[in-house]
């Protein structure tokens, strides 16, 4: 008896949809695209209508041939890649391929891995949406040509290997005009004035002055300050108002791409990249023991923060099952979906099954996928409990004509934060803020006055959290793309990661620089966005992709030809360390290599002296006491902290050192835990001590 195949991307993704299908099905997979645009050649004919030529990718023969075999045997073929325009190029492609005849072809999709979702995309196939692979065509050509043009004019006149991308030079436009800001920045120096008061009940309380004579109070220097301060201090304080009221605090909607890629780069300290490849062994599956492989999360390509109405009722009874009636809204909350191109049909990321509790299933997963796993299992039931309430009061108090003003602030009901609280990519989270009664027209006494000094702040750097957010805010790239965007302009020396925060390295301001000045569309924030949009209307049907193709090459074209003609070869200098070479003296400089940047001395090739950058902590080594800790990486990428005499001394830590001692005993201490509840822990056997961090 002939039994219908099955063909997905991955053998995880197989094995677990195997699993639920039975004897009647074969399950194969694909191994993600079977064919591509060649590599070394550009793969477009542009004369004829943008015509892509795709070849079978290298290594892949064996696998197609099995796949024709199989198809071949087969009574029916039921293609079940990705639900998005990705997924369906790779079904498009199989399709010509295998040679699938419409008799035998079925077109289902997902998003989620369960046997309820895979048993019932059987009973809805369909034909493959032409519009959607029109669209991811039309964005692979799109790169393709902005890739093959512009790559080998910046190998002519800067230097090889370089690469530029739609996505990854808008996003390097970011990267460069954050960091030019931050040099530019002139801080600028104000005071504040904060008293310290106490009632009729000898409670203190304290006030920040607000305004004096009910304009907003400016303080620019120390003399202002003092004098602000003898003036106030002769004056008979009173309290003029007190507003008392609730103020709910909703919780955030659960995870769509975007914003996974963020709050796991907040919490748990993640990379885009490390974000997608977990989530992704999450949502094909994994082996639960005795229930076997399991996927445990929806998909996770998707700008959607809708949920199905099935997990919502699933997750209102885990709510009232685990914290109590109390924690449950009236109705099922609705969050709407901020962009305008969403995929509505796509869910918000977000537990298989809502009852299957990150601590049941913690023996299966590795610590990442476990702490991943936790991190959205935690939002999606967050997302669909009762908002928090707080108690807040505001008090004016009068003195002359001066306002100063006291706020509290207070859980009255924890509501959500029972289970999570979002990150922030300040680190700052609302603090409760106790005031003792106050009562109007009631006189308060001044105690003291703190004065302080302030300097106005550079912005950040963009963290991959943070670029992420103001890439999704312009309309720039979509979620999918944000990780292999990211990745590429590390890769390619135009930024570095220091301290978490991207840094453009010289090169890379030169190529926007470049790019600004040569290809002012490419990289311009507006029209980036525009071809995004256009690309969603290719997938809704309502222009032809060609046309898109048509327009947009016109102008790059000709940009690219006389860039050819204009642009002299730029000279990137060497980047200055502040490390002097130990052989000769002179300042090293910063060198890129197979494994990332390195130290290399400029006198080559008279001193050809090179050093690995390292991150060195100034503490002690807890085991030998002789040298300093440094910042290390495991073969599979993962920071650790050792002594810098290894191998004579083998010490080594997975937890950050602190820059202080052990108050207790004086060892070494490491820090540990998130951001809501960092401390710092005494290394020593048997001292114990710890105390919580406000470090950020």
């Amino acid at each position: 008896m002939a039994k219908s195949l099955v063909i997905v991307e991955s053998p995880a993704k197989a094995k677990t949809i195997e699993k639920y299908l039975g004897k009647k099905f074969t399950v194969k997979a694909s191994m993600g695209h079977i064919v591509d645009l060649p590599k070394s050649q550009y793969g477009v004919d542009i004369k004829n209508g943008f015509k892509p030529k795709y070849i079978k990718i290298r290594g892949k023969a064996k696998l197609i041939n099995e796949l024709k075999n199989s198809a071949d045997k087969a009574d029916a073929v039921y293609l079940a890649t990705d639900p998005d325009r990705e997924g369906e190029a790779i079904s498009w492609h199989l399709a010509n391929v295998l040679n699938l005849g419409s008799k035998y072809l079925k077109r289902i999709e997902f998003t989620e891995i369960t046997k309820r979702a895979v048993e019932e995309s059987l009973k809805h196939p369909r034909d493959i949406d032409m519009n959607r692979v029109n669209a991811q065509q039309a964005r692979r050509i799109l790169d393709r040509i902005v890739g093959y043009e512009l790559s080998p004019l910046l190998w002519n006149k800067v230097r090889r290997g370089l690469s530029a991308g739609r996505v990854q030079s808008v996003a390097l436009r970011l990267i460069c005009e954050r960091e030019r800001e931050i040099k530019e920045f002139v801080p600028e120096e104000y005071w504040s004035i904060t008293g310290l008061f106490e009632n009729s009940a000898q409670e203190f309380f304290q006030a920040k002055l607000l305004s004096i004579a009910g304009k907003k109070v400016s303080i620019a220097n120390e003399g202002q300050a003092k004098k602000i301060e003898a003036d106030l201090k002769d004056q008979i304080f009173t309290v003029a108002s007190v507003k008392k009221k609730e103020k709910l605090r909703a919780p955030a909607p659960p995870f769509n791409t975007s914003s996974l890629q963020q709050e796991a780069g907040r919490k748990l300290g993640f990379g885009a990249r490390k974000t997608m490849m977990i989530a992704q062994q999450l949502y094909e599956g994994l082996d639960l023991g005795t229930e076997g492989p399991e996927g445990l999360i929806t998909y996770i390509r998707t700008d959607s923060v809708r949920v199905a109405f099935e997990a919502q009722a699933e997750a209102r009874k885990v709510i009232a099952e685990r914290y109590g009636e109390k924690f449950v809204p009236d109705k099922p909350p609705v969050y709407k979906t901020k962009t305008t191109s969403a995929q509505e049909a796509h869910e918000a990321i977000r537990p298989t099954s809502i009852a299957r509790h990150p601590g049941a299933v913690k023996a299966y997963l590795t610590r990442d996928q476990y702490r991943l796993y936790q991190l959205i299992w935690s939002r999606f039931i967050a997302s669909q409990m009762r908002p928090a309430v707080y108690d807040t009061v505001v008090a004016d108090i009068k003195g002359g004509e001066s306002i100063l003003r006291a706020n509290g602030n207070t859980l009255k009901f924890s509501g959500f934060l029972e289970v999570y609280q979002e990150g922030r990519d300040d680190d700052g989270q609302e603090q409760e803020e106790r005031l003792p009664e106050l009562i109007e027209g009631t006189t308060v006494k001044l105690v003291k006055f703190d004065l302080k000094q302030h300097f106005t702040q550079p912005p950040p750097r963009y963290t991959e959290a943070s670029l992420i957010k103001t890439l999704e805010e312009k309309g720039i790239g979509r979620p999918s793309t944000y990780a292999p965007t990211i990745d590429t302009i590390v890769k390619r020396n135009y930024v570095v990661i220091e301290e978490k925060k991207l840094r453009p390295t010289e090169l890379g301001q030169i190529v926007v620089e470049l790019l600004k000045d040569k290809f002012a569309k490419i990289i311009d924030y507006d029209f980036t966005a525009e071809l995004e949009e256009l690309l969603d209307k290719i997938e809704d049907g309502e222009i032809d992709w060609v046309k898109v193709l048509e327009k947009f090459y016109q102008t790059f074209n000709q940009e690219v030809q006389e860039a050819k003609e204009s642009l002299a070869k730029v000279e990137v200098p060497p980047e200055e360390s502040d490390v002097r070479c130990d052989k000769c003296g002179r300042m090293m400089v910063y060198k890129y290599g197979r494994f990332g940047r390195f130290l290399a001395c400029p006198g080559y090739p008279e001193c050809k002296n090179t050093k690995a950058i390292r991150k060195t902590w100034n503490v002690k080594c807890p085991k030998c006491g002789n040298d300093e800790i440094v910042e290390r990486k495991s073969k599979k990428g993962r920071v650790f902290y050792g002594c810098n005499r290894y191998p004579e001394c083998d010490f080594l830590s997975w937890e950050r050192p602190y820059q202080k001692g052990c108050p207790r005993c004086g060892s070494m201490m490491t820090v540990k835990g998130g951001n809501l509840d960092k401390k710092a822990v005494c290394l020593k056997e048997g001292c114990g001590f710890a105390e919580k961090l406000n470090e950020t």
